[in-house]
């Protein structure tokens, strides 16, 4: 995913019943603030933005007590289960009827049993401790939680935990790399990871499936590494037969996302239809205004064959459009995202009224292809093989 790319990716594509429910989002910058690997005894923390610019949030501690303290300030002493409204007020921290003066606010629950070290806020039930600092005129939120303990939510939120186990495990060492290699990624916003899918999807305790947790339990501590450091590890929800190199989708060279053949191929198969009235509408408000439409110039699609407005993976890589005022030409990544298209893997026939798109696969087509893993888990492929696979020339390392 990602440094000095010169191209955001694609939004994320949400599938019907047992499908993946998101293909990530590619960073701003390709050059991740990460160390080399080396083994530590402690696992790391996550800081994960919860909330921003919020006038007050509600607390409380799940399964003991908690406290709530500023930095080199008294402390506040909260009651297991019970609710505490907190907002920013003439230069203090109100924490019910507690007045707490800092810059951060640091609420830790604790205790012992079912719920210790959890904490709900705004009613939503997370792992770890919460940090509130008063930023842009409200309060932002942020889940310190460690990098299991955050796993915990994202790897059933971007995989059905009834897939075969080897996929979850695949899909939890690349989401554990993928969070390692971008921490700092929001660092001008007070934390490192979003809750969306611009990051990964993370919902708090009520996402944690018990098969989930046993692939992240199997796999603790392992990171994909290229040159020393965690890899980016994209995903992306079915490749349409061959996923695609990194320079074809952000325009920049990203060694281990290089293209790789699935079996079979043509999965996924979509079409979508858009009038030429409505294509033309589209191109103007984007300011190629080429009046009536009048051809499209595209090669014949084939998986895994380039041609010169097409890929290594069969991807389209620039498409033309005709009109009665000009020409315009995009890439295959613009039109996915201008006509709502679900790949780049797809075919155009234009005909009296419209302009028919059909094609294959979900999402931009870099690295894990999820229904590939889900394919190659049932085949009896490991987790590790799945993972070498798609990530090409990287190493499976223990970090802690």
């Amino acid at each position: 995913m990602r440094r000095v790319l010169s191209a955001l990716m694609i939004g994320t594509v949400v599938l019907a019943s047992a499908a993946p429910v998101m293909a990530r989002q590619a960073p701003v910058s390709a050059k991740a603030a990460v160390t080399e690997v080396q083994s530590v005894k402690q696992e790391p923390d996550l800081r994960v933005g919860l909330a921003v610019k919020q006038g007050s949030v509600t607390v409380s501690p799940v399964g003991g007590k908690g406290t709530a303290r500023t930095e080199g300030g008294k402390g506040a002493s909260l009651a297991a289960g019970q609710s505490y409204d907190v907002r920013w007020q003439n230069g203090a921290y109100l924490v019910g009827r507690e007045k707490l003066r800092g810059e951060v606010l640091t609420i830790r629950p604790s205790g012992k049993g079912a719920g210790a070290g959890e904490f709900t806020l705004n009613g939503r039930r997370y792992r770890g401790a919460l940090e509130l600092r008063h930023k842009g005129g409200g309060l932002t939120a942020v889940n310190i939680v460690p990098v299991d303990g955050y796993l915990l939510s994202v790897v059933p939120e971007e995989m059905p935990v009834d897939w075969p186990a080897e996929a979850i495990k695949a899909q939890s060492v690349a989401a554990r790399s993928f969070a390692l290699a971008s921490r700092g990624r929001h660092a001008s916003e007070g934390y490192d990871l979003c809750t969306t899918t611009h990051c990964q999807l993370y919902t708090g305790t009520a996402a944690e499936k018990s098969a989930s947790n046993a692939a992240i339990k199997a796999t603790r501590g392992e990171v994909l590494t290229y040159g020393g450091k965690p890899i980016e590890a994209l995903f992306h929800t079915d490749s349409g037969g061959m996923t695609e190199n990194s320079e074809d989708v952000w325009g920049s060279h990203v060694p281990y996302l290089r293209a790789a053949k699935d079996t079979p191929t043509k999965t996924m198969p979509w079409t979508k239809t858009i009038s030429r009235a409505d294509l033309e509408r589209k191109l103007a408000a984007k300011g190629h205004d080429i009046g009536k439409v009048r051809s499209i110039a595209l090669s014949p699609l084939a998986i895994g064959r380039a041609a010169k407005d097409r890929t290594a993976s069969g991807r389209v890589k620039t498409m033309t459009v005709k009109g009665t005022k000009g020409t315009a030409t995009l890439s295959g990544t613009t039109w996915r995202s201008l006509l709502g298209l679900k790949s780049t893997l797809f075919d155009a026939k234009l005909t009296k009224d419209a302009v028919t798109f059909t094609g294959y696969g979900s999402g931009h087509g870099l690295g894990i292809s999820q229904w590939g893993t889900k394919r190659l888990a049932e085949s009896g492929k490991s987790y590790a093989d799945i993972l070498h696979h798609y990530y090409t020339g990287t190493k499976l390392q223990q970090l802690y």
